[in-house]
């Protein structure tokens, strides 16, 4: 079959296939097939052929030809999905339409047709992790499991195998220190120096309020352009949704604030604060404005955490880290990993404050704590 004919059949294929004319579509395809001139898109056409004339075997056996070929061909995979489903088969089913979404993670600008039918896909696939997650608990049951005493990370073992969370891992953008967990939010268990700072929230605040009254510029913007690195978190470059008060910054007091803050300063000293000369400590007042979206994003390295202690915080505003989302509550403290992608919106009516400060992370020990100091002490110099 030469070029020429093999162009007027698969146009000849289609146009059947177009107008309904399954049968005359099938010879089409089938002939090149036979011909050993079938690419992926011939397959998944005699695939739809198939469906059409009710040979669900011959459909399967196409779209595996087509994946043999291209294994990333996402309507093949779709259809795949869709027969597994049919055929009960759950687990292969989500495998084939999970493929298929990680392949077109972002439909905009595609055909509406083909949104249509991404979020099709994607509701048929979260129907069947919710089944599957159903039956795996039941089973658990059965044999003693009891979700609300059950260890945490089991639970959320069976929520990332039945496909109902995500599994995000510490994506630092600068230092990674490898063999450090990777926990969203920390137990807030694990830092009984909280209940000091949390204990100091309305001295804190209204240290705050005083200084706002007396300097009403008071906040700049949180993310600043650096004329030696490129800018990140553009939409928020130079904006004041989301603005900054610094008490401490590149390790050392911001004279003037922290002079009007002594209290704060004061209960700063109850957590192992990360140090490292030029850089840390780092501490300062958050500002977000009503409306302001901070775009997920993830911290620079992950030999710290990052602590919140709510100062003001209206309602309808929320801070996500992986899976877990929270709202933020006047004087009650979260520490959490910010090289986990996390996000953060004020959806309400008033602004929120947050105290936020780093710390070590208390996985590290003294002596790594100062290798990491001095490393990055020494790369400030190069």
């Amino acid at each position: 079959m030469n070029d020429y004919e093999l162009n007027a059949l698969g146009a000849q294929g289609m146009a059947a296939l177009e107008r309904g004319g399954n049968a005359e579509a099938l010879r089409c395809f089938s002939a090149i097939a036979a011909a050993g001139r079938a690419d992926g898109t011939v397959w998944v056409a005699l695939a739809l052929a198939r469906q059409a004339l009710g040979d669900l075997d011959g459909l399967v056996q196409a779209l595996d030809a087509a994946l043999t070929l291209e294994p990333q061909n996402v309507r093949a995979l779709l259809m795949k999905g869709d027969v597994m489903a049919d055929r009960g088969d759950r687990r292969a089913a989500v495998s084939f339409y999970g493929a298929a979404l990680d392949l077109v993670p972002n439909t905009e600008g595609l055909p509406p047709e083909a949104v249509s039918e991404m979020d099709r896909v994607r509701g048929a696939r979260d129907r069947l992790n919710d089944a599957l997650h159903a039956d795996l608990t039941r089973g658990l049951i059965a044999r003693g499991y009891d979700p609300a005493t059950a260890s945490p990370r089991f639970n959320e073992s069976l929520e990332l195998l039945a496909g109902r969370k995500t599994r995000y891992v510490q994506k630092p953008r600068s230092y990674f220190f490898p063999g450090l967990p990777t926990i969203q939010f920390y137990p807030r268990e694990d830092f009984p120096w909280l209940d000091t700072i949390e204990a100091a929230a309305g001295d804190i605040l209204a240290e705050l309020q005083a200084l706002m009254a007396d300097r009403p510029g008071l906040f700049a913007p949180y993310v600043e352009a650096e004329m030696n690195r490129p800018a990140t978190q553009a939409d928020l470059l130079e904006n004041d949704d989301w603005s900054a008060c610094y008490l401490w910054r590149d390790g050392v007091p911001v004279a003037e604030i922290a002079a009007r803050c002594p209290k704060t300063m004061a209960a700063l000293e109850h957590a192992p604060l990360e140090r490292i000369a030029g850089r840390s400590p780092f501490a300062l007042f958050s500002k977000l404005t009503p409306g302001a979206v901070i775009a997920p994003h993830t911290g620079f390295h992950n030999s710290r955490l990052v602590c919140h202690l709510p100062l003001i915080a209206p309602k309808g505003c929320w801070f996500r880290v992986g899976n877990e989302t929270r709202t933020w509550e006047p004087g009650k403290a979260f520490v959490f990993d910010d090289t986990i992608e996390h996000e953060a919106r004020n959806d309400g009516a008033e602004t929120r404050i947050v105290l936020i400060f780093n710390i070590w992370r208390p996985e590290l020990t003294q002596a790594e704590r100062g290798l990491v100091a001095g490393l990055m002490e020494g790369i400030a110099g190069l």
